[in-house]
């Protein structure tokens, strides 16, 4: 167990000397989980569940449903693993209150690492106030990993709740292909009809990948 190890192999005693840096991915897992199971220290079941998720690099594909099937980790323990998971990636992502959003390549550089990974795609749309500031984000929908349908009465909800001047579309494409689809331009062209009635003009539509983006107003197919 690993209260039988030197203090120096303890988790929680060498990360109070040497800073959480130091510590394994199984290490910073058995401190989250804090308790072990039956016959396994936290450290051991730690090691476990990083076998059977191949690793802590596949973060996105790791569901409540997979992780509390592993044995010693339960419905708790699994809640705990994934909130922990999205407390980080919210770290490395963006604050709303300073972030200026003047074009797709501000978009990919603070919003690659919310798709990072994804193997469904994801539309997310971007309330913008009237001076490029990003007001907030939300997911509006979550599709399957090769089309996602868009309600417009949602989009534009959500614009009107956030007192959006303007919004941007974004979504991925877990294939790794950042060029539009006919379901994208369709779903585009629908969506900027609509925006022109209402007056909640469409800033652009960027396509992200891991490594790359396409922008539909830089591709001159938003006017």
């Amino acid at each position: 167990m690993i209260k039988d190890l030197p203090d120096l192999d303890k988790p929680r005693e060498k990360a109070i000397k040497n800073g959480v840096e130091s510590l394994s991915d199984s290490e910073l897992l058995a401190i989250i989980i804090r308790t072990g199971a039956k016959k396994q220290s936290a450290l051991d079941l730690a090691r476990n569940i990083l076998s059977q998720i191949n690793g802590i690099a596949n973060y996105n594909s790791i569901t409540l449903e997979r992780l509390s099937l592993i044995k010693g980790v339960g419905l708790v323990k699994a809640i705990t693993i994934l909130s922990a998971i999205e407390l980080g990636k919210r770290s490395m992502f963006l604050s709303t209150n300073t972030t200026k959003i003047t074009n797709a390549k501000d978009v990919y550089k603070n919003f690659r690492y919310y798709i990072y990974k994804q193997t469904q795609e994801i539309f997310i749309i971007l309330f913008m106030d009237a001076k490029n500031g990003l007001i907030n984000y939300k997911t509006i929908y979550k599709g399957t990993s090769k089309n996602i349908n868009i309600n417009p009465k949602e989009v534009f909800k959500e614009a009107y709740i956030h007192n959006a001047s303007s919004i941007i579309l974004v979504h991925n494409h877990p294939n790794g292909l950042c060029f539009p689809s006919k379901n994208d331009y369709v779903t585009t062209n629908s969506l900027l009809e609509i925006s022109r009635l209402l007056e909640i003009p469409i800033k652009d539509h960027v396509i992200l990948t891991n490594d790359n983006y396409y922008s539909f107003w830089e591709n001159g197919d938003i006017k």
